[in-house]
């Protein structure tokens, strides 16, 4: 390894696999669902778009609402999105969001979800929506 100054070990000397173990993976990472090309994932539409309107969805098995996304040039598009448990109705307004768009719309109940709304599981279903940590134009792709 090269030396990053102070006569300490660049970790990034060697690439991101510095540090790995000779599977790809540090001790105790789970390994991903299933491996994509590079040409499958350039197929999946993110975009960011912000929440113009929210309401609960009382129809929906799990608790849920539903909300309208202002995608910029792709127009307004619906999603039915479990996040209750930390987001109310109210404070998701305004809010930038990241979505899948090219997804085929789905029926959920009455309701025609047409984008997915991305989040992180925490406690294993508890979802913190992801977005931009800093603000960027309604419609941007995500890369």
């Amino acid at each position: 390894m090269s030396s990053s100054g102070g006569g300490r070990p660049d970790p990034f000397a060697e690439g991101r696999t510095a540090g790995l173990r000779p599977e790809g993976r540090r001790r105790g990472a789970q390994p991903p669902s299933e491996e994509l090309g590079w040409d499958e994932f350039e197929k999946v539409d993110m975009r960011v778009g912000v929440v113009v309107r929210a309401e609960p969805f009382p129809e929906a098995r799990k608790p849920a609402y539903k909300l309208w996304i202002d995608l910029g040039p792709l127009g307004e598009r619906r999603s039915s999105a479990q996040i209750t448990d930390h987001y109310t109705a109210e404070a998701l307004l305004g809010r930038q969001v990241v979505c899948v768009v090219n997804f085929a719309p789905k029926r959920i109940g009455p309701f025609v979800s047409e984008v997915l709304v991305l989040g992180a599981y925490t406690n294993g279903r508890e979802v913190v929506l992801l977005r931009p940590d800093r603000e960027v134009e309604v419609g941007s792709r995500i890369g």
